[in-house]
């Protein structure tokens, strides 16, 4: 039993410990198709868990206005859905989508509904959370942003209440894509 147990958290952390980049983690996009993650290498990246029904999430305009404004520098926003927090994404990959599109005309990528807490947490949200993080410790809402660098490090954690027009978050990612 032992052993058996062993085996199971090993592979659990396998796409942990086996990616040297967070770029190399395994992540659907929204449609099902594999390598979200790689498609953001050499990009500046904002990963932000979202949620359909939230008080936060009015920030899809601003998220929209931060990638059109800066994706021609190498920049790009990354959805990740998530029904974590209050069951507020309870929807299927098609509604999400349908609803991002048709409500705030998003048309920066976003990931397959993942989980971000607890046993299921997915391995992106284990890295962008755990002791190697500039700012470790679980989620606590929807609409908490990741800034990654080009290379796949994690720069600065920005809370929900941080609108994506704030302008802390803006010089963060002027001074990423400087770099």
């Amino acid at each position: 039993m032992k052993t058996l147990i062993t085996s199971l958290f090993i592979a659990t952390l396998a796409p942990i410990m086996a990616a040297d980049s967070l770029h190399e983690i395994a992540l659907k996009d929204i449609d099902g198709k594999d390598g979200v993650l790689a498609a953001c290498k050499g990009k500046v990246t904002l990963i932000v868990n979202v949620a359909s029904e939230c008080g936060y999430t009015p920030q899809y305009v601003g998220l929209q206005t931060l990638f059109d404004q800066f994706k021609d520098k190498g920049f790009t926003v990354l959805g990740v859905p998530c029904n974590d927090f209050g069951g507020q994404e309870p929807g299927s990959a098609a509604q999400i989508k349908t609803f991002c599109t048709s409500q705030y005309s998003v048309t920066f990528p976003m990931t397959e509904k993942v989980a971000i807490l607890g046993d299921a947490k997915h391995p992106l949200y284990a890295l962008l959370t755990g002791d190697k993080s500039p700012a470790p410790g679980d989620v606590q809402w929807n609409f908490t942003k990741f800034l990654v660098g080009k290379d796949g490090t994690i720069l600065k954690r920005f809370e929900s209440d941080t609108e994506p027009n704030a302008a802390e978050l803006t010089a963060a990612i002027e001074a990423a894509l400087a770099k």
